[in-house]
């Protein structure tokens, strides 16, 4: 089975997704719309990523990003980290493999995985400020956001930042920009050895079948697709030669799930406090028909009155 060709057609969409395309917005009770576009993902094959980081220099060119000259550290990673300015990373890891006792260096691309339950959106308390569209994309909306952070709380992949210049939350948008024109995302369109590619989530699982039968029948018997079901799956998937471990792919989490707290914090406390308003406002209609409404005394308004024409003199 052959790679897709580079920016294969598909089905031609607006310039720019909008409200139609939504079907979940944070802190927003909106009903889900009928799904307009297919399933989009970006499947990573780390068995055929060979670290240039031509990847890392296209997300930077495209979004007009200017990471700050870092210093060597020991390590291939550079920056050491996620950053505002860097919303893709190449992650280098070297692992003994206990079973054949050899060293293995492992590469994985580090981004948003773009959740079909994105915690993220769960945990943001600002209304608008993470979209997900019917293609599965999860968006940021800056001019929404209000810098509290909580989607970082709410991610269980540790990915969004928060820029320390606008106080603004960002990470990967999948390039919603390029797709919106039928284009690949940036990141995909340079990789030189198509370790990086796109399509439909259904394209993506059956090209990741037959690179998985090719690891296997080469030794990698626990190769496998990363596409976690915790998170409802993602929309960016890792083909890793090693998938029953994927922690030892620079801390990969094996089982993410959304936080129990983000749950509770949108979930339950939502409905108590429509319980403590309905109760507050219960209470208010309830004296007003034991007590009738308040009324000023006549003493009270003598006194008013007195108090108003010593001010004016």
């Amino acid at each position: 089975m052959f790679p897709p060709a580079p920016n294969p057609p598909i089905a031609p969409t607006p310039a720019k997704f909008g409200e139609k395309d939504l079907i979940r917005k944070s802190a927003s009770s909106i009903t889900p719309a009928s799904p307009r576009q297919t399933e989009v993902a970006k499947l990573i094959d780390v068995s055929k990523c060979i670290g240039c980081k031509a990847c890392q220099a296209a997300c930077l060119e495209w979004n007009n990003l200017h990471e700050e000259i870092g210093t060597f550290n020991g390590s291939y990673t550079n920056p050491p980290d996620l950053t505002p300015a860097s919303l893709t990373l190449m992650r280098f890891t070297e692992w003994v493999n206990p079973e054949t006792d050899t060293l293995e260096w492992l590469i994985r691309k580090d981004g948003c995985m773009h959740c079909e339950d994105p915690g993220c959106l769960k945990a943001c308390p600002a209304p608008g400020a993470i979209v997900q569209y019917s293609n599965g994309i999860v968006d940021f909306v800056h001019e929404n956001c209000i810098g509290c952070g909580y989607c970082i709380k709410g991610c269980p992949f540790n990915i969004p930042r928060i820029s320390k210049v606008d106080n603004k939350a960002y990470k990967c948008t999948l390039c919603s920009d390029r797709i919106a024109v039928g284009q690949w995302p940036a990141c995909a369109k340079a990789c030189p050895t198509q370790a990086i590619v796109f399509g439909t989530k259904d394209e993506m699982k059956n090209w990741a079948d037959g690179r998985i039968k090719d690891l296997k029948s080469r030794g990698y018997q626990n190769a496998g697709l990363y596409d976690p079901p915790g998170v409802g799956g993602t929309h960016v998937m890792y083909v890793l030669q090693h998938a029953n471990t994927p922690q030892i792919y620079a801390g990969l989490p094996k089982d993410p799930t959304i936080s129990p707290v983000v749950e509770i914090w949108k979930g339950v406390t939502k409905y108590v406090g429509f319980a403590v308003i309905g109760i507050a406002a219960a209470a208010g209609v309830l004296h007003h028909l034991v007590a009738g409404p308040n009324r000023v005394s006549e003493e009270d308004e003598e006194n008013a009155e007195k108090l108003t024409g010593s001010d004016r003199t």
